[in-house]
């Protein structure tokens, strides 16, 4: 079986020291030799990768895709016939090459079911794979031919050696395909023996005849390319005990031969041997009479059995007998000064498998053990299961146990899945076995039983196997799962089936089948239930009303298994399933069945229950009732303004149940249409309708109700009209108080009502008294009334009804005494906002103006416009006691003027005064002059006109009309200057102007036009250009707009605001208090387009005073200022609740607190 490999089988792995080959043994020379040579040269250079010699054997140059494979992959043994699947369409032959020749070997794989490249493997033996070995002496290269989608893989050996011969293997994988091909090698004498090589050579590289100094190969450089994670399995695979000593001293090697004067040849830089195998060192001095010693990690080597010295000349040996592991170390030989030093790399022998594996069989839960014996005590072995490596865990379900050469592999407990080839290897060998894991016949100790249960009682199946295996339980073929009312269980052997309480859907056949047998243990269950009959819908007694003439169907549940059979009577005669008395029976019920019910049919009914698991019986009494009868007609005892009370007597008859309750209906008299008043029964006989319509005639009606249901209704009660008095009149007050008289006024009640109302009646009672006096015999249909009569002086006490059909409402009350004392009250004008500013009304237009005032009493009003009194037959003048109105039908311009109004009472006076502006279309300009005519263009010039219309002048309306057909066009509109240029008028033509005078009233009637035309000139004539003098534009600044004195609320930033003008433009600075603000964070200075800003942040009382901002350019300087107040809101210091303000000017102490 082969040793389990990673995905990645291109990454190439360090080669540690191999095996001995078979060819090589006999001589102690031949000890040390090799396969290594094929991977480097003890006289030449070696690379990674070169072309071979053009001879014979090789092949010519590859494509560009071709690649030289010099990666180093894993061991793999031969695979079984029975798996291997044809890849090769070309396998390599056997061959003959005579020593220092070349040969090629050749295998082609067929790409055209492949997705990706095949891995391809070559071995030499059973365990060499050759990947590692690429170099001088041995190339392996691939090819791919894109036509025929053939992979081509080569292996080149150039300058062939006798050691090379042997057998060789290549494989293929891909996926879970696999093929193999052996063949052999055979490499005869040639007529000039190749110089013998040591296996020193694999160690180091020497120099080459022209002392060319290049780096040396040990140990570390073949380990380079290999993963760190294969170190181990590659010490395992070529028996390396020491890895971690032997990569660190193989660093430790000098990587370079320095030419000595006292060793004319010095120790190889390394030696390998087996281990209880001999070796040899050897130097040759340049001066034989140096004295020689030799050390060990430091300690010097003295003569002795193991150690054995040799002289030949100038050449001096060390024979190192019967090596053992301690034996692997450092060694160095001294000669003089000079010293020369080596490694001693001791290998343990190959371990052997003595005694394979052999094939298993067993039973699934059975204890199985797996044994081998190899060659050595406690020998590194590696177990696997199907290729796969087993971890020698503590957790993991198999143990592996060592007791000198044998090594075993435990399972506990065997599974199913638990078949499979598992194999052991070691560094020497392998063995693989089957193990076969197999169900033991399954015997029933116990078999399930059928089972008779009565319904609600426990089901409890039960049975017995020889195997403790689960299982799984079936109902009539559908498997069963544990749930809160099923119960499973199973213990050892045996298992069990429990319900703790039946139903009847659970008969029927069960059957157990244990899993993985192909057996099944059956039964039945049979579910009994003796007849019940369930008569809890009943009522007392078992008893059934049913109402006279509606059919009766009662439907009794009946339970029992099997169904039991139902017999119903009536005294000693039995019911038929026909007729107008009948049964019908059915699985889970029984039914009484009346047609058309009569009082004769109330009595006992007999049912009887019966099945082979008992009986059951029960009387049922029928009783036959009626609705009741109608009341008698209702009474109505009393009425409202929506509501009544009315009240009725119980019915004679009650139908045969008790009275539940009672239904009103109302409607109007003249409908037929009638409302039910209540939808829950009402349970006296007295009842109160509301929300009815006042004066509105309505009748009632009562509904009697007992269980069957709801009498007929009973006859209407007498007609009546809900009505009721108004509510109380509204805002009463005080209008007017003489010395003998006290004048009240109010508003009408909020509701009237349909009867309507009829008036008022005032009453009076002097303070200290109860006594109220009418003041108005007859009633007074008005809101406004004057007590006469009063004593002066006194106080008095008012109230006012409202009457109507229904009687008097309740009163309503003054809240105070009324003083009977006429009072003075100051004289106030109570000028309209309009009239605050200049009314402006058009010529022709109404003036109606009314002024409020208040004063008493007796308050006289006059007039004067201008300064004289108003002429009343052109402006009409009308007073009374609250206000005055001046009136002018039609406005002409002299009405336009200061009106004075002075009200007067007594010696008390207050003043107004009313602007009033009539205005009319203003008159046309004056003269209008053409000053200039060039080109397409006509400068035209004009005065104001005279007469404005009382209204300032907003502009100007210019036209044009050709002389020839004198048709006027509007060229300007709103121009606002006297003085204008025409342009784009046509050359050849001639023009008169007019203009028109515009203001807030329009434009004037007539328009003045030029008296001259003007006549555009064609080419030819020369324009002559005005001649202006430059413009200064020279300016001193000049605020337009000033600052504003400023309240600011401290914590919340202000700023103040101005605009100046002036060029050159003026410099901007800020002062405060006359001092100059300078770098101060707290104030913020901004100009943009003339306007000047000062921004002061989150200021304090402290940031008030005077702020002046200064404007200065070479022309002059301006200056305004203003003074700014810092207020601080104190919520509820003095007066919780609300806000204090404090100012620089108003500061509080701790006394305020």
């Amino acid at each position: 079986m082969p040793e389990p490999t990673k995905k990645d089988e291109t990454e190439s792995a360090p080669p540690p020291p191999e095996q001995k080959s078979p060819e090589e043994g006999g001589t102690e020379k031949g000890k040390d030799m090799d396969i290594r040579e094929m991977a480097s040269s003890s006289d030449e250079d070696d690379t990674s990768v070169s072309t071979p010699p053009a001879d014979g054997m090789s092949k010519p140059a590859e494509r560009k895709d071709s690649v030289w494979s010099i990666g180093e992959g894993e061991d793999a043994e031969k695979r079984d016939d029975a798996q291997r699947s044809t890849l090769f369409v070309e396998k390599p032959q056997t061959g003959t090459v005579s020593v220092g020749g070349n040969i090629t070997f050749i295998a082609k794989v067929e790409a055209k079911d492949l997705l990706r490249k095949p891995n391809v493997k070559w071995f030499k033996g059973k365990w060499m794979d050759l990947a590692s070995k690429a170099g001088k002496h041995l190339q392996l290269k691939e090819s791919f031919e894109r036509h025929t989608k053939i992979h081509t893989f080569e292996m080149h050996i150039i300058q062939a050696k006798l050691n090379y011969a042997g057998n060789y293997r290549c494989e293929v994988s891909y996926k879970d395909k696999f093929d193999s091909c052996s063949f052999d090698l055979e490499v005869t004498e040639s007529s000039q023996a190749a110089p013998s090589i040591d296996i020193r050579s694999a160690f180091k590289r020497r120099e080459v005849k022209q002392q060319e100094e290049e780096p040396e190969v040990d140990v570390w450089e073949l380990l380079k390319n290999a993963n760190p994670s294969e170190y181990e399995k590659i010490a395992f695979q070529y028996g390396i005990t020491d890895l971690r000593g032997m990569l660190k001293r193989l660093k430790r090697m000098r990587r370079e031969v320095k030419k000595s004067a006292a060793f004319a040849k010095g120790l190889d830089p390394a030696y390998q041997v087996d281990k209880g195998g001999k070796v040899r060192f050897m130097v040759e001095l340049a001066d034989p009479t140096v004295e020689l010693k030799w050390y060990k990690n430091g300690q010097e080597i003295r003569p002795s059995a193991k150690y054995i010295f040799e002289h030949k000349g100038n050449q001096r040996i060390l024979f190192i007998n019967n090596c053992q592991m301690s034996d692997d170390a450092r060694y160095y030989v001294t000669a003089g000064d000079e010293k020369c030093s080596t490694e001693l790399f001791v290998r343990d022998p190959p371990i052997l498998v003595t005694k394979g594996l052999e094939d298993t069989s067993t039973y699934i839960g059975e204890r199985v053990e797996l044994s081998c014996e190899v060659s050595e005590d406690d020998a590194n072995v590696k177990w696997f299961r199907n290729g796969v490596e087993l971890p020698n865990d503590p957790k993991s379900r198999y143990r592996i146990k060592v007791e000198g050469k044998k090594h075993t592999l435990v399972i506990e407990e065997a599974a199913k899945n638990d078949n499979a080839v598992y194999s052991v290897m070691t560094t020497g060998g392998q063995s693989e076995a089957k193990l076969s894991v197999g169900l033991r016949p399954l015997k029933i100790s116990l078999a399930l039983e059928d089972q008779t249960v009565r319904l609600g009682q426990e089901i409890h199946l039960k049975c017995e196997i020889s195997e403790n295996v689960t299982g799984k339980w079936y109902k009539n073929g559908q498997q069963v799962e544990a749930s809160d009312r099923v119960k499973i269980y199973h213990k050892g052997r045996i298992h069990r089936f429990v319900i703790a309480s039946s139903a009847v859907d659970d008969e029927g056949e069960y059957m157990f089948v244990p899993d993985e047998y192909e057996i099944n243990i059956p039964c039945k269950v049979h579910i009994v239930d003796p007849p019940k009959l369930h008569l809890d819908g009943l009522g007392e007694n078992n008893t059934v009303t049913v109402v006279a003439g509606s059919k009766l169907r009662l439907e009794i549940p009946i339970t029992g298994e099997p169904t039991p059979k139902v017999v119903w009577s009536r005294g000693d005669k039995g019911i038929t399933d026909s007729g107008r008395i009948r049964s019908e029976t059915y699985s889970d019920s029984s039914c009484l069945v009346i047609d058309a019910a009569e009082r004769d049919d109330s009595g006992p009914f007999r049912i009887t229950l019966k099945n082979e698991a008992g009986e059951d019986t029960a009387l049922i009494n029928i009783k036959v009732v009626d609705v009741p009868d109608p009341p008698e007609a209702p009474n109505v005892t009393e009425v409202g303004e929506d509501w009544c009370v009315m009240t009725w007597e119980p019915p004679a008859n009650d139908g045969g149940s008790p009275i539940l309750g009672y239904f009103i209906e109302r409607k109007k008299k003249q409908s037929s249409r009638w409302m039910r008043l209540n939808f829950e029964l009402c349970k006296e006989t007295t009842f109160e309708p509301k929300k009815m319509i006042e004066g509105v005639a309505y009748e009632v009606r009562v509904f009697a109700v007992n269980a069957i249901g709801i009498s007929k209704p009973s006859m209407p009660s007498k007609s009546f009209v809900p009505i009721a008095v108004t509510s109380p009149p509204t805002l009463l007050a005080v209008d007017g108080v003489t010395d003998t008289s006290v004048t009240m006024k109010w508003r009408p009640p909020d509701h009237i009502g349909a009867a309507g109302l009829d008036g008022y009646v005032v009453e009076y009672c002097f303070e200290g008294t109860d006594e109220w006096i009418v003041a108005n015999p007859e009633l007074t249909d008005k809101t406004k009334f004057t007590i006469n009569g009063l004593p002066t002086g006194s106080k008095i006490l008012v109230r006012v009804k409202a009457v109507n059909a229904a009687g008097e409402s309740d009163p309503r009350y003054h809240p105070q005494p009324i003083l009977v004392k006429e009072v003075i009250e100051p004289p106030k004008i109570r000028l309209p906002r309009h009239l605050k500013q200049t009314y402006t009304r058009r010529v022709g237009e109404t003036v109606n103006l009314v002024i409020p005032f208040q004063g008493k009493p007796r308050a006289k009003v006059s007039w004067q416009k201008n300064g004289s009194p108003i002429d009343k037959n052109d402006i009409n003048i009308r007073n009374t006691e609250n206000d005055t109105i001046i009136f002018i039908r039609k406005a002409e311009r002299g009405h336009s003027g200061e009106y004075d109004m002075k009200v007067e009472v007594e010696n008390l006076e207050d003043k107004a005064t009313i602007d009033i502006q009539i205005i009319d279309r203003p008159g046309p300009p004056e003269v209008v002059t053409i000053e200039d005519v060039w080109g397409e263009n006509v400068n035209l010039s004009w005065k104001p006109p005279k007469d404005d219309g009382n209204s300032a002048i907003t502009g100007y309306t210019i036209q044009k009309a050709d002389k020839k057909s004198m048709e006027w066009f509007t060229v300007m509109e709103h121009y606002h200057r006297t003085s204008a240029t025409i342009n784009e008028l046509i050359i050849g033509n001639e023009y008169y102007f007019r203009i028109f005078s515009e203001n807030m009233c329009g434009l004037s009637e007539d328009a003045t036009m030029t008296k001259e035309s003007a006549l555009i000139a064609k080419d030819g004539k020369v324009y002559k250009y005005p001649v202006y003098d430059d413009f200064d534009f020279s300016e001193r600044p000049l605020f337009t707009q000033p600052l504003v004195n400023t309240f600011a609320v401290a914590g919340y930033n202000a700023t103040l605001n101005c605009s100046v003008r002036g060029n050159p433009k003026p410099k901007i600075t800020w002062m405060k208090n006359k001092v100059l603000i300078m770098n101060d964070p707290r104030y913020r200075m901004f100009s943009n387009q003339g306007v000047c800003t000062l921004e002061i942040r989150k200021p304090s009382p402290y940031d008030g005073g005077t702020y002046t901002c200064r404007a200065v350019n070479e022309l002059g300087e301006a200056e305004v200022e203003c003074k700014l107040e810092v207020k601080v809101i104190y919520q509820g210091v003095i007066n919780p609740g609300e806000p204090f303000i404090l100012s620089e000017n108003n500061q509080f102490h701790n006394k305020d607190f």
